[in-house]
C-alpha cells in the first residue's frame, strides 16, 4: 500500500503525527484509521460479494481487476488466440535500430539481411559531402537553416 514512501518520509509522518495529536492521542488516532480502514475493506468485499451474485453463474470467473484498463489489456494481449504473440517475436526492434543507425551513419550493417529474410537493395541515406578547394565555400542550403 505504501510501496513508495521511504524511511525519511515515514519518520517525518511519524514526527508530524505525534506533534499534530500529541502523545497521549495518537495511539487511539492510529487505531480509529485501522478500524475504519477495516470497515471500508468489509464493505467492498461485501459489495464484490453483491455483484458476483447478481451476475449470476454466467459470470462466475469475472475479476473486478479486469475493469481496470491496464489489466484488461495486458490480459487480452497475452491471450494467444490472436497470434500476437507470434508477431510481437517476429520483430527484432534491436536489430531494426541497428540497420537503421548503420544507414544513416553510412556504415555497412551486419550480414543476415533485413528482418523479414528479404535480401534487396540497401538505400544510402547519408548526404555525401563533396571535397571543397580550400578557398571555395561550401554551398548555402536554405532547408537548413
Amino acid at each position: 500500500m505504501f510501496n513508495d514512501i521511504g524511511p525519511l518520509e515515514l519518520v517525518t509522518l511519524v514526527v508530524l503525527a505525534v506533534l499534530v495529536f500529541g502523545p497521549e492521542k495518537l495511539p487511539k488516532m492510529i487505531q480509529d484509521v485501522t478500524r475504519t480502514i477495516r470497515k471500508i475493506r468489509e464493505f467492498s468485499e461485501s459489495a464484490k460479494a453483491d455483484i458476483r451474485e447478481e451476475l449470476g453463474p454466467e459470470f462466475k470467473d469475472f475479476e473486478f481487476e479486469d475493469l481496470n484498463p491496464k489489466t484488461f489489456l495486458r490480459k487480452q494481449l497475452d491471450n494467444d488466440e490472436l497470434g500476437l504473440k507470434e508477431i510481437r517475436n517476429g520483430f527484432d526492434l534491436k536489430k531494426e535500430m541497428a540497420e537503421v543507425t548503420d544507414a544513416v551513419h553510412g556504415r555497412e550493417s551486419e550480414p543476415g539481411g533485413s528482418a523479414n529474410g528479404s535480401t534487396g537493395g540497401s538505400v544510402d541515406m547519408t548526404k555525401k559531402r563533396e571535397k571543397l578547394d580550400p578557398e571555395e565555400r561550401p554551398p548555402f542550403d536554405a532547408d537548413a537553416t
